[in-house]
């Protein structure tokens, strides 16, 4: 029988994953391999929320700071990354926690996605971006619709970065992408912890933590990035917190409306996370963070892994 686990610490963001994965992670003897889209980005700390020098030195963490922001970075080079890495702690007969709110990535990596392997068609990308420039981005969503509607239902219509890598794969395999999709089960045992917060206090956690970034140096930090050379109009740099404070910087928005402009977008983002880790998910348990279960926890990570371990 198999006995290798992997613990998944998902939700949305803001809600405190990290904390408690360094608190499984201590505990357990564990590692962490970072399910989060954006902190596979190097010098871009602030705006990505990543663990600090010292919870990294903490803990080790993997998939963290592995691409420069202009580097091309897919779905299919993360699953690869992460299954590698999670071998690799396994074998050192460590707890492989996997942590983070990207959908995409955990769901690749714990259902065992086929990912088709169509290379990026930069021609066929700018075609594109310059279609939403001149009329808008919901034209290429609908686009989406009419090739696959399913893969459209999946993918946020404000993720444009996600819509046309949809129907580059659509033009390289003519083929809509939700009929490339298989899953092969990973091998290890799972157990997912979820946690949630009601809306009221998710957004006053996210509100906090985009003031805290702004205190901590986030201008500073996208001046320094535009000064090593890295165009705002990147993939990267258009993420949230980068994109709004480069307008700060090219004085189409005030430091007070990009500040609020950050809270809002990032808001719309942890209320899509949820259609990735839906609540009645029974795959998932869910904790609410009010409720302060750390050690219940613990004890539930502990127990999973005992009982693989006797099989």
């Amino acid at each position: 029988m198999n006995h290798l686990v992997v613990v998944a610490v998902v939700g949305p963001t803001g809600v405190g994953k990290s904390r408690l994965a360094i608190q499984l992670a201590q505990t357990l003897n564990g590692e962490m391999v970072s399910a989060d889209s954006r902190q596979v980005y190097r010098y871009m700390d602030i705006g990505t929320a990543k663990p600090s020098p010292e919870e990294l030195s903490l803990i080790p963490h993997h998939l963290i700071n592995i691409v420069n922001p202009d580097e091309d970075f897919s779905l299919a080079q993360y699953q690869q990354l992460a299954y590698r890495a999670i071998e690799d702690i396994q074998q050192r007969d460590k707890l492989a926690l996997l942590v983070g709110g990207s959908g995409q990535y955990v769901w690749s990596v714990l259902e065992g996605w086929g990912i088709p392997q169509v290379p990026p068609n930069l021609e066929f990308r700018h075609s594109l971006e310059e279609k939403v420039a001149r009329f808008g981005k919901d034209k290429l969503y609908h686009e989406l619709m009419k090739v696959d509607p399913i893969a459209a239902q999946r993918i946020d219509r404000h993720n444009v970065r996600r819509v046309i890598r949809a129907l580059e794969v659509h033009r390289g395999t003519k083929t809509p992408p939700s009929q490339l999709q298989y899953k092969k089960a990973p091998p290890f045992n799972t157990l997912i912890i979820g946690l949630s917060a009601d809306r009221e206090e998710l957004y006053r956690r996210i509100d906090l933590r985009v003031d805290q970034m702004i205190k901590q140096g986030l201008v500073a930090e996208v001046e320094k990035l535009v000064n090593m050379g890295y165009d705002l109009n990147l993939p990267a740099m258009s993420g949230i917190g980068y994109k709004q404070i480069g307008m700060f910087l090219k004085g189409e928005l005030t430091l007070a409306a990009a500040t609020a402009q950050i809270k809002f977008e990032t808001h719309r983002v942890a209320r899509h996370q949820y259609a990735w880790f839906r609540l009645k998910d029974d795959r998932i348990k869910w904790f609410d963070i009010k409720d302060s279960m750390g050690s219940e926890m613990v004890r539930l990570v502990a127990n999973f892994r005992e009982a693989h371990k006797k099989q």
